[in-house]
Formats: C-alpha cells, structure tokens, sequence
C-alpha cells in the first residue's frame, strides 16, 4: 500500500495538541485517508495480520450481500422486528429482472473479498463493475468454487471444505460500482463479503486475464495460506523472543511477560501437560485462563480460557489456521498482531486444583507506526453475557457488544449439544454503529463459518475450521482477515440461537477484536464454576423392550417423516424423540421396516401422542389391520398411555408396520401423527 504522509503528520499533530485538538488532527486525518491500492496491496491482506490493527478511516465499511429470507424486516415507525427468526435463507435475492436474479448492488470504492456457497449450481453468475455493460466475471457459479477457471484455481485460497462449503477469497476490487446477478439454475445459497473504501481511493478495477505481477501475487498468499502455523509476516526486523518456564501454583496467577515501552507482540505460543484423562482435558483447558493488559489499564483486554483463546475450545485438536492453531508437537500458537503504546502485561491464572507448569515464547516486535494510530487487541469469553431481552429480536445471541472505534476480526464458539439435532440454523449479524438492521446478515451458523449442511466432518482452513466436534461437544471459528468489520462508535455482533438453555444447548464465544484505547470493553472475568461443569450427562428415559419410533426406517416415498426431539413439550417419550408422520390427505399410507426377534405371533403395544394437530391413524402388520383407528387428537403436546392393539403375525426377516390416517377428530387442526414406540410381546 502507498502510504499517506499526511496520516502521520496529522496523526503527530494529535499528540502535540491534546485531547480538543486531537479530536480536531484525527477527522483531518480520516479526510486525508483516501489511498491508492494496487491489486498487489489488496492481495497482500489476505496474510496481513497488522493491518488489522490500523484504525479504521471514518467511511471504510464491512458488509455481506447474501440469500437471507427477505421476510425479515425492521419497522422503523413502530421500532419492531418482524418475521426476524426467518429461515428460508437459500434463495433471497433482491429482486428478479425477467429470469435473472439480482444479487447485489455495492457503490464503489470496494473489493469483494470472500464467495461462499453450499450449493453453487451450472447457472451463470456474472459481476458487472463499474457500470460496464459486458461482465468482469461470467462463469458457472460452480466456476467459481471447482478450480477450474483462472484465477479461481489456487487450492489455498479457492476450495471445497472437507464440510460441504464452497468458499473462494480472491479479491475482486472496483472503483464506482459492484452489480451480481444470476441466470435460473444458479444454485441455492450465497455470500459476497464486502468492503467499501472513504471516497476518494483509487483502487484498480478487476479484469481478466490478470496481470503477470498480480498472478504472482495471489501465487504467494496462496503459498503462506497452505502453510499455516508460523508467523505470515516472517522474521521482523528488531524482533526479540523471551522464553520463559511459568510454574503456576494451584488457584494462584503467575507473571508470564512484563514489556515496556512501545512495541507489538507478534507471537505468542505454549506448551504444557494435559491430563490423561479426556474429561479432565475439558476441565483443564478452561480452568487454565490467559489475561493481557495494554499500557496502564487496570482491566484486561484479552481474558479467555486458555484453549478457546488459541480456538479450540475444550478438546484439543491439531490444527493450523492464519492466527492461531495448534501444531504437531503440541504447541499452541496465535500470531495476532497486538500493539501497545507504553507495555504489555501477560498473565495466567490457574484453577484446576494443582500446578500447572507451562513453556511460553512471547515475541515483540518495534512498531513501524506511530502508536496513537494503531487499536488495542481484545478478546473475550464469555456465556450469555448482555443476552438480548426484546423478544421480538429472537433468536439473536450477541457474540459482542462495544463501543468505539474499532474492527471485528474473529469468532470462536464452543457448542455442548447434548440432544443432537442441528443446533447452527441461526445466522450472523453484525449491527455497525447503531444500525438497526445488520448490514451483514447470513445465512446459517454453519454457512457463517464456511461449511454447509450442518456437516459434522472437520476440516481446517487459514481462515476457518471446525477441529473439534466429539460427541456433544463442537468447536468452530472464522477468522475476518480481509473481511473484518470496522465501526466508529459501536458494534453488535449477533449469532443466532434457536435452541435454549434447558433443552439443554449451551453456547460459549470468545469475541476477537481492536478497539480504540478509550473505547469500552464491558466483558469481566468469569468465575470457574460457571466456565465448567455445565456439561452435565442427561437422564434420558429409555422404555425397554421396545422398537422406538424414530428409529424406524420408511419404505414408502414422497411422505414428509421426522424424528423430533419432545423435550420442549415435557418428558415421558421413551429416548426423548418420537416419529412424526405429516400426511397430506386422508387416506395417505405409509410404511415402515420393522424386524421382531424371531418369527410368531406377536401382541402389538404401539405408544402414540397426542396433539392439536393430530389425526386419526390405524396401524397395520403386513398390510393387515391392528387393533382399532385411534385418534391422536389432545388439547396439548403429550405422550398418550400405551395401548395394545392386537395380535399379528410376524415372519422371519423385514416385516412392514403400516400408518394409515383415516380422519380426524373435528377439535384438530391437522392430520399428522405421532409414534413414540412400538413394542412386540410374545403372543404364548
């Protein structure tokens, strides 16, 4: 990047002329921001940790263009959020223009730096800049994720995630404008990340073939993107290294780093003993906590548990992503970059109960700017902190609230799931500066942190990576590089939650990002005991003996089945699910496979439920009836008592269990019918 003399004489000039003329040197310094950027410069952000640092110009602006269901709406007349837990996310667009779909519509200066999508289909996509008529980009949206059109064909920077998300970071920069659309068969799903620049910078408009210069370019991000876990910006010059062996006794906190002066820490990395025993693994990594306080404050910036901190949260994982990851050899690193105006003061604490010994290298660094344009590092742990009590804002959970001028440039989120099901429908948003509606707003959690599908498979990328999802436990981050948000007087940054407390699904965030020193971080320090524990085994009641209903596999098609948790409406579902059948007329049958131990004679014990929405079904053996049509209509969501229908005849190997519904009761609303179990007693 071409840089501004005129940024630092001002920025000097703040320092000489106190706090009325500061106020006055830095709006004169946001004016005389407007830079030149290359493609070059560009390029060079997808492995520039510094600059996230660098204060934002007042008029740089983070957005995302994406399918969100545009049902969601803000009534700014009465202050009210409407249809705001919307979920058809895979096909908002901003309007159609005959059979071509408008995607987005972004004033220049910009540059999109990030392409997702879950499933980018044979239609085209097309970006027009600038006003021309004849598109910059036109391709398959599947070219632009598979590798096979240039310059989209750098594996580090252009990929398919081992969890079903298409994801692409090349930068596609534009001076005055930014038009998406896209022919029929397009696909499902997508996001454009965006940033737009102050008026006035100059940067070059995107066109194909790109230069031998700006090929080489994306050819060296690619390279330091594919090999993640040491420092992007390489050995720094006037760099020092303090190694230094911390024995932290039990309940105790211990000094790990004093630096004065002014400086940046560019490294920070660890190595201790973990217990041997999984569960005390969990217990450990959040009982181990890191604190960094910057120049004379007296609160921390940086508080989190150690092992959501280098984003993994409680089960330890090998992996490399840009900033952080841990390594082979048991090394966990993160190479934010952290600067500081007059010391930094690095502390663990330790509440596992014994102690703790650690091997630390903390890296500092000169700074190559003056420290009075240059934001402080934050990063904060917490549960629920700030929860949101409008109810029409449902289901937002805010990731971080502040005040300031500042950028977002990351999320770790630990989920304890302990049910199953899909916990990630929520999407992101990012509200900047008092928006009431987020100028960034997703599509899915998963969607958010560059899968799709609610996958369970882990993967790692520079910017992104689920390393961990053991059982009930998930582990995800996305790190915003290229794509951070700036603001300059508040962020709110939500994900959304759907499923509550008590179900129970817990969420546990550490919140990355660089705030102006007098901007406001209101996230304390939280106590042990509600940092562990809370994942708690369930008691979930299991009738024996018994074919449960949501294990059995249909056999007819074109019938919308499920397998619902009940745990909403109460307990007394055997395994806590049911199968629930949503006929669409009556007369619909469908069938099931369904093996008794051996072949005979059988009495059949079916367990149902009872609902407002709930029809009149009969059960059948082979294609004969069982027992009576019974009616499953009920003023509430409840499990009925088990009623034994009759005997059947059962034959050796896969027999078929049949739902019919034959009505229902003149109270219901619907036809649908519920199954908790299914259970086969012996006729003799």
């Amino acid at each position: 990047m071409k840089s501004n003399p005129l940024v630092l004489l001002f920025a000097a000039a703040a320092m000489l002329l106190g706090v009325a003329g500061a106020a006055a040197a830095a709006a004169a310094a946001a004016a005389a921001a407007a830079d030149t950027l290359t493609y070059k410069d560009l390029v060079h952000r997808l492995t520039d940790l510094d600059h996230l640092a660098v204060r934002p110009p007042t008029g740089e602006n983070g957005a995302l263009a994406s399918s969100y269901d545009r049902h969601r709406e803000y009534d700014g007349t009465h202050d009210k959020y409407i249809h705001w837990g919307s979920n058809g996310d895979g096909d908002g667009i901003i309007r159609k223009e005959g059979d071509t779909s408008v995607f987005a519509e972004i004033k220049g200066p910009g540059v999109i730096w990030r392409m997702w999508s879950a499933t980018p289909g044979t239609g085209h996509v097309k970006i027009y800049l600038d006003g021309s008529e004849t598109a910059a980009v036109d391709l398959p949206f599947t070219g632009y994720f598979d590798g096979s059109s240039a310059p989209f064909n750098r594996s580090h920077i252009v990929y398919r995630t081992q969890a079903n998300g298409f994801d692409n970071y090349t930068p596609i920069p534009f001076q005055k404008s930014c038009r998406i659309v896209a022919d029929k068969d397009w696909g499902r799903y997508y996001h454009f990340n965006y940033t737009t620049f102050p008026e006035g910078t100059v940067v070059p408009t995107f066109k194909l073939p790109l230069s031998d210069e700006d090929n080489a370019a994306l050819d060296a991000a690619d390279k330091i993107l594919g090999k993640c876990g040491q420092d992007p910006a390489g050995i720094r010059s006037g760099q020092e290294t303090k190694t230094t062996v911390v024995t932290i006794a039990a309940s105790e906190m211990a000094s790990v780093a004093d630096l004065s002066g002014e400086g940046a820490i560019t490294a920070l990395k660890v190595k201790f003993d973990l217990p041997a025993d999984k569960e005390e693994q969990k217990n450990f990594l959040r009982q181990l906590v890191v604190s960094i306080k910057w120049d004379d404050d007296k609160e921390p910036a940086v508080w989190s548990p150690i092992g959501d901190f280098f984003g993994d949260a409680v089960v330890p994982a090998k992996y490399q992503s840009l900033p952080t990851g841990i390594t082979e050899d048991g090394t966990w690193y993160a190479y934010w970059y952290m600067p500081y105006a007059e010391g930094a003061h690095i502390q663990v604490e330790n509440d596992s109960g014994q102690p703790v010994t650690m091997n630390w290298e903390v890296t500092h660094t000169p700074l190559t700017q003056p420290a009075s344009s240059l934001l402080r590092f934050h990063a904060k742990w917490h549960r629920d902190a700030f929860l949101i009590e409008r109810k029409d804002r449902f289901p937002d959970w805010p990731l971080l609230k502040t005040e300031g001028t500042g950028r977002y440039v990351g999320t770790q989120l630990h989920i304890w799931n302990p049910r199953g099901g899909w916990w990630g429908e929520g999407n992101e948003k990012w509200f900047v500066d008092g928006e009431k509606f987020p100028s960034s707003l997703g599509t899915g959690s998963e969607d958010y942190f560059g899968f799709a599908w609610s996958s369970n498979h882990l993967f790692n990328q520079a910017y992104h990576g689920q390393p961990m999802c053991e059982g009930s436990h998930i582990s995800d981050h996305r790190w915003h590089i290229t794509d951070n948000i700036p603001f300059q007087k508040t962020f709110e940054g939500c994900i959304e939650k759907y499923f509550p407390n008590d179900r129970p699904t817990f969420y546990a965030s550490v919140a990355f990002w660089y705030l102006s020193p007098s901007g406001m971080d209101p996230y304390k320090p939280v106590p042990v005991s509600d940092r562990i524990g809370y994942w708690k085994p369930l008691s979930i009641y299991i009738e024996p003996g018994v074919i449960e209903g949501e294990s059995l596999r249909p056999i007819t098609k074109g019938q919308s089945i499920d397998g619902p948790g009940m745990w909403m409406y109460g307990k007394g579902w055997s395994g806590d699910r049911q199968l629930l059948w949503m006929p669409k007329a009556v007369g619909d049958h469908c069938e099931f496979k369904i093996n008794p131990p051996m072949a005979g004679k059988y009495k059949v014990v079916a367990r149902f439920t009872h609902a407002p929405n709930y029809g009149i079904a009969q059960l059948s053996i082979n294609g004969i009836k069982v027992g009576a049509p019974t009616d499953l209509y009920g003023q509430k969501v409840v499990p009925a008592d088990p009623v034994e229908l009759g005997v059947a005849d059962f034959k050796d190997g896969m027999n078929t269990l049949g739902l019919e519904v034959t009505g229902k009761n003149d109270h219901s609303s619907n036809i649908f019918a519920g199954l908790d179990y299914i259970k086969l007693v012996p006729a003799s």
